[in-house]
């Protein structure tokens, strides 16, 4: 093992990881190797790793095992460094999502663009915080990576699944569902869906130069469009219900990663730094 230039301990490199929950290790081929990552911001969660078409890849429960941190408790930071630190340069996230915007409907895939960030609850969005570790104006004038969105839709296109290529994510604390006047705030925003993990997991890979991609699976109308009281049991029933494209959608956005990077995402510290 050896430190790179950010001193994060590189392992044996993994080039790809899968953020989402749990169950999406299931996609991973043998052999199987499970590691629990020691980080300056405490241990990630279990990271398995198998191989996916032949190229090794990391999957990582974002809320740990059996959903056990809630948004406001994940430790994003010890994630991102913990994927950094396999060697990984490339993240492709999904997460579930409230549609904002009627025209993207419970059960529509939406390939995400740009995101809102409403986090409020002090959670740390950043790797710099000043004194050894310096400070860091990361760009996110476009925070997804354009190779890894082009995957997804190409994927998502060769699947015939119902998708929508770009889409705005507003991104709330949590753990609670929002009220519908604050829904009613977030078209104005121009946001297409709602969620609460987003930030600053991208914004954490961005300063660490590693590409990072998402896609949302509508679960529910938001509060004040749906006329249903919101339910955790609604998500989970209709994640586990899309599962299966979940899995589909991922295999194929893997099989067309490109092997060399040619995006902005490597360079970007250069002139970030105050």
């Amino acid at each position: 093992m050896v430190k790179n230039t950010k001193g994060i301990i590189m392992s044996e490199k993994v080039k790809i990881a899968i953020v989402g929950g749990y169950d999406i290790a299931a996609i991973l081929e043998p052999p199987i190797e499970k590691k629990i990552i020691d980080t300056p911001y405490g241990k990630s969660p279990e990271i398995i790793i198998g191989t996916v078409g032949g190229k090794r890849v990391a999957s990582l429960p974002r809320h740990g095992k059996g959903h056990a941190y809630p948004p406001h408790k994940v430790n994003y930071r010890a994630n991102i460094w913990a994927l950094k630190s396999l060697g990984v340069e490339r993240i492709i996230a999904n997460t579930a999502v409230g549609s904002v915007n009627e025209k993207m409907k419970p059960g529509d895939i939406v390939v995400l663009s740009n995101f809102i960030d409403f986090v409020t609850d002090g959670r740390p969005k950043t790797f710099y915080d000043g004194g050894e570790s310096g400070v860091v104006h990361i760009d996110c004038t476009e925070p997804y990576c354009p190779e890894i969105r082009t995957a997804i839709i190409d994927a998502a296109k060769s699947l015939n699944l119902s998708y929508h290529p770009t889409g705005v994510y507003i991104c709330t604390s949590g753990p609670r569902f929002e009220t519908a006047a604050e829904i009613k705030l977030f078209k104005l925003f121009g946001a297409d869906v709602v969620g609460m993990t987003q930030v600053p997991e991208v914004v954490l890979a961005r300063e660490l130069e590693v590409c990072y991609g998402a896609f949302s699976v509508i679960t529910n109308f938001a509060a004040g469009i749906s006329p249903e009281k919101l339910t955790h049991e609604e998500v989970v029933e209709l994640m586990r219900e899309k599962l299966e494209d979940i899995k589909r959608l991922y295999i194929e956005t893997i099989k067309r990663i490109p092997e060399e990077r040619n995006c902005p995402c490597k360079d970007l510290l250069k002139g970030a730094k105050g």
